[in-house]
């Protein structure tokens, strides 16, 4: 697993758009989005997904990952 800290997001939608886009990748199994402390965890398999697919994945939704 993973903690990606992402800036912007501030509400549901946010949230469901980290999380659809996320969970499109293969590879990826769990997301869990945390608004008030602005971090994304992520459970996946390395084999599968890279770490920087999973930053460019949220990237795409017009957030910054840090």
């Amino acid at each position: 697993m993973i903690t990606l800290h992402v800036e912007g997001m501030t509400c549901n939608h946010c949230k469901a758009a980290v999380t659809n886009a996320l969970e499109e990748l293969a590879g990826v199994t769990a997301v869990e989005v945390h608004l008030q402390e602005g971090t994304v965890d992520v459970q996946f398999d390395e084999a599968k997904v890279t770490v920087e697919a999973l930053k460019e994945a949220i990237e795409e939704q017009g957030y910054d990952v840090k």
